[in-house]
């Protein structure tokens, strides 16, 4: 294979039917790494919203126990791109993200913020950080597969194209940004945890590049200070050659999925997927998938 042959093969498919393939090949063969780093920024972000960074600092599962909130969204949100919207597993999957979600009062509108989130924070980090910029096709297949993921979950109003994707997550930003104490303490968590990833010497070093990586938008939000020019500078210039030099690797053969990330730590034994988020004891309902399928099948999923 040459670097670019799987472009080729995004290029030769329509991204508004084979979605699921196209979103698959940018996500673990092109950009797995890019992804997994995007992904953690988009639902960061999603906690300067004082609505959304209130509710989850008041459950507490976000700042007690951050590591399994990682790695149980992480998993979750990798069962349905591996398997498929209509795999045993991604049903599961999908199943338990709404029971979690519908077991608490959040918005339409919050909902349909953390989606767009998903669309286009992927989309601005390539831009800027992968070893190549997103093609049409894929900017059209990620938005097709999130506005399928948003059917799902029952989600209202989903925006229809990546332009509307990203219209609508700047005008939600610019109205609803803004100090709330536990979404900054959800979000100290969360710098925390990704320091804890490396040896401790390092972590003052890491927490120092994750903030030199936020926007001044999300730095205002949390009351942080503005990191050096000089320290935002050196991160975005040490992703940049990173992606210049991956640029001239050979293209991957095998995919990666987000479950074979090092930062996932919770499972060394593997995991059932109908076990992983929280089971809240109280809040308003449960919910499944909105979208038919027939057959429910119940059972785990690996």
């Amino acid at each position: 294979m040459k670097r670019y042959d799987w472009l080729k093969e995004i290029r030769r498919l329509d991204p508004e039917k084979d979605f699921l393939r196209i979103y698959r090949i940018t996500a673990t063969f092109e950009f797995p790494w890019d992804m997994t780093r995007a992904l953690e920024l988009a639902l960061y972000r999603t906690y300067a919203v004082p609505s959304i960074g209130s509710l989850l600092g008041d459950t507490r599962e976000f700042t007690d126990r951050t590591q399994k909130r990682y790695d149980d969204t992480s998993l979750l949100l990798d069962t349905v791109v591996e398997h498929g919207f209509d795999s045993d597993s991604g049903r599961t999957a999908i199943r338990r993200i709404n029971q979690m979600h519908r077991s608490y009062d959040i918005s339409n509108d919050d909902m349909r913020y953390v989606l767009c989130t998903f669309v286009v924070i992927p989309g601005r980090w390539l831009d800027a950080y992968g070893w190549r910029r997103l093609s049409d096709h894929e900017r059209r297949a990620m938005t097709a597969y999130y506005r399928t993921l948003g059917t799902h979950m029952g989600i209202r109003d989903i925006p229809q194209s990546y332009a509307e994707f990203a219209s609508c997550l700047d005008a939600y930003e610019d109205a609803h940004f803004g100090w709330d104490e536990g979404g900054r303490r959800v979000s100290d968590a969360t710098l925390d945890l990704m320091a804890s990833w490396y040896p401790r010497a390092l972590a003052p070093l890491v927490r120092g590049a994750s903030m030199a990586l936020l926007d001044d938008s999300l730095l205002k939000a949390f009351r942080y200070a503005q990191p050096h020019p000089a320290t935002r500078a050196v991160v975005r210039g040490a992703l940049r050659a990173r992606a210049r030099a991956v640029r001239l690797l050979p293209p991957r053969r095998t995919p990666h999925y987000a479950r074979q990330n090092p930062e996932i730590k919770g499972y060394p034994n593997g995991y059932d997927v109908a076990s992983l988020g929280t089971f809240p004891t109280t809040g308003r309902r449960t919910a499944t998938c909105p979208v038919p399928h027939g057959r429910q099948d119940s059972r785990a999923a690996e």
